[in-house]
C-alpha cells in the first residue's frame, strides 16, 4: 500500500476510535461544544492533508489533540472576551510539544462527562440520542439523520437546538456525584439501548435490522462499561446487546425474509459474542437485587444457550420475567412474560394473560401484541380469531420484513385445513 493510502487509512481508523475521546477532552478544556467540534474537525482535515506528505506520526491521536488545541488557541485569539481562557490554553498548547503523547490523564473522565452532558434530563429524549451518536459514537450529521430517517437539514437543526439548550441552560459538563449517579445513569443507559433497539428491529423502512447502528450501540456500551466497570447495569446492558446481536445472522434468510426464533439455524449464531455476554451476565447478576438490563441479559442468555426452542428453560424465563416485572414493570414486559407462560404452561395459559392486557392502550397499538395473540390462537386451533389478530398486527406494523412475515402467517392460517393446530 502507498504511503498516501496508509495515511488515509490511519486517519479513518484514528477518527473512528478516537473521535469521542478527542472531542470529550477538548470540551473538557473549552467547555464549548461548538468550538471543540470545529477544532477537532480542523485537526482531522489537517491530518488528511499532511500525513500523506509528512508521514503518519508515532502517536496519531496525540498529534490530533495537539493540533486541535492549537487551532483552539488561534480561534480564541480573535475573541477578546476569552482572553483569560486563551492565556491558559496557550500555555497548555506550548507545553504539549509537537507530536509526543500529549493526551491528558482524565481521558476516561472526559468521555464520562460528555456522556452525562449529552444525556442530561433537561434535553429531550430524541436530542439525547442524537447528541450521543454525533459526539460519542462519532457519526456524521448525515449518518445521524439516516439513523432517525429524517433529512440531514432537519437533523442539523435538531443538533443545533440541543447544543443551544446545553449552553443556555448552563448544563454542567461533569460526572454526577455519588448521590446523583443512581438517578442520572439510567438516562445514559437508556439512550444506548434505544439506539440498539432501533438497530435490532427498525421501526420503519425496507430492512429488518440496521447492523451499522447495532455496532455503534455496542461500541458505546463497551465505552461506558470500560468507564464504569463495577456498575452492574452498565455490564448488564453490554451483555444484553451482545447476546441479542449474536443471533443477527440467523434472523433473516438469503432472500432477506424474517426468520422467527423457533426456526433459526442456531449454528449461525455468533458463539464468541454469546460466550462474552454470558460472562458479563455472571458479573452483573450477583451483589443484590439485579437491575432490568441484567435481568433481560439473563433471559437472552437462556435463549442463546438452548439447543432449540423446545429445549429452552421456559419456567426459568418466566421466573426472570416475574423479577423484571417487579423491578421495571411495563406493558412490553407483561407481554413477553405472557408469551413465555404460553411456552412453559401451554397456549391457553398464555392467552389468558394476553387477554388481560387487552385494555392497555400502548399494547393495543403494538403490532407484536396482536401477533403474539395470533400465534397462541393458532396453536389452539382458533383459526378465525388468529386470522383477525394477524390482520390487526398487519395494520400496525411499519417494518417491511415483519409485514411480509405477518402476511405469510395470515395466508397459512387462512389456508390451513379445519382442526389443524401447531
Amino acid at each position: 500500500m502507498s504511503e498516501r493510502g496508509r495515511a488515509a487509512g490511519t486517519v479513518e481508523a484514528v477518527f473512528r476510535e478516537e473521535w469521542g475521546r478527542l472531542l470529550a477532552t477538548l470540551v473538557g478544556w473549552l467547555h464549548d461544544l461548538d468550538l471543540a467540534e470545529e477544532v477537532a474537525a480542523d485537526a482531522i482535515a489537517t491530518a488528511v492533508e499532511r500525513w500523506p506528505v509528512d508521514g503518519v506520526p508515532d502517536h496519531p491521536a496525540a498529534w490530533l489533540l495537539t493540533t486541535a488545541r492549537r487551532r483552539a488557541v488561534d480561534r480564541l485569539r480573535r475573541r477578546q472576551t476569552y482572553a483569560a481562557k486563551l492565556a491558559i490554553l496557550k500555555v497548555e498548547a506550548e507545553r504539549a510539544g509537537t507530536g509526543g503523547p500529549a493526551a491528558p490523564e482524565p481521558f476516561g473522565d472526559d468521555r464520562l462527562r460528555l456522556f452525562f452532558t449529552c444525556c442530561h434530563p433537561a434535553l429531550t429524549a430524541e436530542a439525547r440520542v442524537a447528541l450521543t451518536l454525533r459526539y460519542l459514537a462519532g457519526l456524521s450529521t448525515t449518518e445521524v439523520a439516516r439513523a432517525f430517517l429524517v433529512p440531514e437539514t432537519t437533523m442539523a437543526q435538531r443538533l443545533t437546538r440541543a447544543k443551544r439548550k446545553i449552553r443556555e441552560a448552563r448544563i454542567p459538563y461533569r460526572v454526577p456525584g455519588p448521590a446523583e449517579l443512581p438517578a442520572r445513569l439510567p438516562a445514559v443507559l437508556r439512550v444506548i439501548y434505544v439506539v440498539f433497539t432501533e438497530a435490532y428491529a427498525a421501526s420503519r423502512g425496507p430492512t429488518l435490522t440496521r447492523p451499522e447502528l447495532a455496532e455503534e450501540a455496542i461500541r458505546l456500551g463497551r465505552i461506558l462499561h470500560q468507564l464504569l466497570p463495577d456498575d452492574r447495569e452498565a455490564t448488564g446492558l453490554l451483555a444484553l446487546m451482545l447476546l441479542v446481536d449474536a443471533r443477527r445472522a440467523a434472523r433473516t434468510d438469503p432472500a432477506g425474509n424474517l426468520v422467527l426464533l423457533a426456526d433459526q439455524d442456531r449454528s449461525r449464531w455468533d458463539r464468541s459474542s454469546i460466550q462474552e455476554g454470558v460472562r458479563l451476565v455472571e458479573r452483573a447478576l450477583p451483589g443484590g437485587r439485579p437491575g432490568p438490563y441484567a435481568l433481560q441479559a439473563a433471559i437472552a442468555a437462556l435463549h442463546d444457550e438452548a439447543d432449540s426452542l423446545a429445549a429452552t428453560d421456559w419456567p426459568q424465563i418466566v421466573s426472570l420475567y416475574d423479577l423484571l416485572q417487579a423491578v421495571a414493570p411495563s406493558p412490553v414486559v407483561a407481554l413477553n412474560r405472557a408469551v413465555a407462560v404460553g411456552m412453559a404452561s401451554g397456549p391457553a395459559a398464555g392467552l389468558v394473560l394476553l387477554d388481560e392486557l387487552a385494555a392497555d392502550p400502548a399494547l393495543a397499538r403494538y403490532h407484536l401484541y396482536h401477533a403474539a395473540r395470533a400465534g397462541l390462537l393458532e396453536r389452539l386451533g382458533q383459526r378465525d380469531q388468529a386470522a383477525a389478530a394477524y390482520r390487526r398486527a398487519l395494520a400496525l406494523v411499519g417494518n417491511e420484513p415483519e409485514r411480509a412475515l405477518l402476511t405469510r402467517q395470515l395466508a397459512a392460517v387462512v389456508a390451513a385445513p379445519p382442526g389443524r393446530t401447531r
